[in-house]
């Protein structure tokens, strides 16, 4: 079943202007009904701003209507949104992730130089400016920079890089080789995810114990055990 284009922003506009079920809402819009009841009572952490449906197209008053009439009513979506298209520019990354991206372009220039600036900016989505300053070692926080694999930070796919990698060796005549260091990056990763995973397991076990205080769930994630 399509959803609306906001799907929140929806429910908080029917549930502040509707009398439909708190049911009826959470399947129009695509959410558990525990979600709507959160909006509903102003739990869900900030006050949401309601996106009327009928304004965007997405139902129709009649539907409303019928809904608010019968409870066992489900709205119908009248026009589904668009699909969202990409348009030309840099690749679009998570705020989470952007602080990864020196690091995924240094690994990039590390074992592929011949990927050229454009090819690194398309994958990464970063500016040609911050690529040439780290290939030459002039970016404000180079010694802060670590190579890593982009493909384990998730900044693009395997299939992407791998693609642009062998277009990037045929324009430069190089015969392509297979990259032993990916698979020693991606370990070292693993590895350290298992320990992180131990970590926590253990400090949540003496936590049970009584042997410490439990720490804010963000400070523990971080170093469960530092005092």
């Amino acid at each position: 079943m399509a959803q609306p284009l906001m799907p929140h922003a929806t429910a908080a506009w029917l549930v502040d202007n509707t009398a439909l079920t708190f049911d009826q809402i959470a399947t129009f819009c695509g959410l558990h009904i525990l979600e709507v009841q959160a909006i509903a009572d102003d739990t869900a952490g900030s006050k949401l701003t309601g996106r009327d449906p009928i304004r965007s197209h997405e139902l129709t008053q009649d539907d409303i209507d019928r809904g608010q009439a019968d409870p066992n009513y489900v709205l119908k979506m009248d026009r589904e949104p668009e699909a969202a298209s990409r348009t030309r520019g840099p690749r679009y990354t998570p705020v989470s992730k952007r602080a990864d991206k020196p690091d995924g372009i240094a690994w990039i220039i590390r074992n592929h130089p011949e990927v050229t600036n454009a090819q690194i900016g398309k994958l990464i989505g970063t500016t040609v400016n911050t690529i040439t300053a780290i290939r030459d070692k002039s970016h404000w926080n180079m010694v802060n920079i670590t190579p890593k694999d982009p493909v384990t930070l998730g900044l693009t796919s395997q299939r992407e890089l791998d693609a642009a990698v062998a277009k990037a060796a045929k324009a430069a005549g190089i015969e392509p080789q297979p990259d032993m260091r990916i698979d020693g990056d991606r370990a070292a990763l693993v590895e350290q995810l298992h320990k992180e995973r131990a970590d926590a397991t253990l400090y949540a076990e003496a936590v049970a114990r009584g042997e410490i205080e439990p720490k804010p769930a963000a400070e523990a994630l971080f170093d469960p055990f530092k005092r």
